[in-house]
């Protein structure tokens, strides 16, 4: 709930469009919307929840051993999907969530609704369509960057592919503080597409839209899909993208670059791998620039890191917060991505500064790393929130292994025993 802060949007200008077009209506200049912290307004109505997640997610098979796909025997079943992903994790951490999506009326979709909503998430905005099949994907045990990684989708015509602004109740995908999105809906159809503008255009009632770059080149029907995700994201307040993304998508090799061409976000987060993340916009916590550039070439595109170091420690609207990730004992490197922006979309939701939202997008994200699947634990708020209060000498010297989000609870009873 929004308890006594809420925050909703002004409109940006009078921007319209059709809601069943693919296409953007004019943008807006400027970085973000005018913020209203008040006590009353929308976010107070009884129905609304800490975060909206909305977007596909699909049944997952992991396999029993590494191999090529064609050689292993068999599968574990999981459930996978960026939104679905973020609302679990944030829903297993104490904020009400709710998930708003299409499946199947077959028994992969009761799968994904029972899984989702075990984890504590409002399932009851999610739509059964009796006509197309839920999605589900296979994936082989090898690390998503080596050659070696395979994953066979079987999305196309699945029931989210359908979701469109005519059949979806976007009562409930608005009935957030903060409604979180991301690229992947963009391109699985054109009606998903006409969804996502619908959501994102400026309105008096919109609430904080939160937008993950997440771009898939492979989804893409078209050439098209850079674009489209540079417009969505120009019309988000919160935006996550990778730098290797920003290179993939748009070409940019420079963080000046990227928040060039990225100005109207109020926050854009850019995640470096292991060299980091760093805030853009207003609001960021001023004096935390300095040194901004150390240590950005670890996994970091040499350009961004470069472009850091130039003194870019300073945007025209604000500053730039940078905090390194913690040395990470990595089990399976999936689900970070997702893991970071729910860490953070919860530091958001607690006001917390930005450096400290940052931190705890690296410790959900470390969750993540240091577990088997797609989904993990996030660590108990206080333990995370002892970790985030460390100075900069100790996060500095932080590592994290399989088994740390545990080792707080291990501790207590350790004690606690006779």
């Amino acid at each position: 709930m929004c308890n006594t802060r809420c925050v909703y949007r002004l409109p940006l200008s009078n921007i319209s469009g059709d809601a069943g077009s693919t296409e953007p209506p004019p943008s807006a200049t400027g970085r973000g919307a005018t913020t209203i912290v008040t006590t009353s307004g929308p976010c107070n109505a009884p129905d609304v929840v800490d975060v909206v997640a909305l977007g596909e997610s699909m049944v997952t098979f992991l396999p029993s051993r590494p191999g090529r796909l064609a050689d292993v025997p068999s599968f574990d079943r999981g459930i996978g999907g960026a939104e679905s992903n973020v609302a679990c994790v944030l829903a297993a951490a104490g904020h009400t969530v709710k998930w708003v999506s299409r499946v199947g009326a077959d028994g992969f979709g009761d799968h994904l609704v029972e899984t989702v909503g075990g984890y504590g998430v409002d399932v009851s905005a999610v739509r059964r369509d009796p006509a197309r099949p839920t999605g589900v994907y296979f994936r082989t045990a090898e690390d998503r960057e080596t050659d070696a990684h395979e994953v066979a989708y079987y999305r196309a015509g699945s029931a989210a592919s359908a979701m469109a602004p005519g059949n979806m109740d976007l009562t409930a995908a608005r009935a957030g503080r903060v409604l979180h999105l991301s690229g992947i809906t963009a391109a699985l159809s054109d009606d998903c597409l006409a969804l996502l503008w619908e959501l994102t255009a400026p309105r008096p009632d919109r609430p904080l839209v939160s937008f993950d770059v997440n771009f898939r080149a492979g989804l893409w029907r078209d050439t098209d899909g850079p674009r489209v995700l540079l417009d969505l994201a120009r019309r988000a307040d919160i935006v996550f993208v990778g730098a290797d993304e920003a290179t993939d998508a748009w070409g940019l090799h420079s963080t000046r670059a990227l928040v060039a061409a990225l100005p109207e976000p109020d926050l854009l987060v850019v995640k470096q791998g292991g060299g980091g993340a760093v805030a853009f916009g207003d609001g960021v916590d001023e004096g935390l620039s300095e040194g901004i550039g150390e240590g950005f070439g670890n996994g970091v595109d040499e350009g961004f890191s470069e472009g850091v170091d130039e003194g870019f420690g300073k945007d025209t609207d604000g500053t730039a917060t940078h905090v390194r990730a913690p040395h990470v004992d990595i089990v399976a490197a999936v689900g970070a991505g997702d893991a970071f922006a729910a860490g953070f979309l919860s530091g958001t939701l607690r006001d917390l500064p930005v450096r400290d939202r940052l931190r705890h997008g690296h410790l959900w994200a470390a969750a993540a790393l240091t577990a088997p699947g797609d989904l993990a634990s996030p660590p108990a708020r206080d333990h995370a929130d002892r970790l985030v209060a460390l100075d900069d000498d100790a996060w500095g010297r932080l590592r994290l292994g399989p088994g740390w989000t545990q080792a707080a609870q291990r501790a207590e009873r350790e004690i606690r025993t006779p």
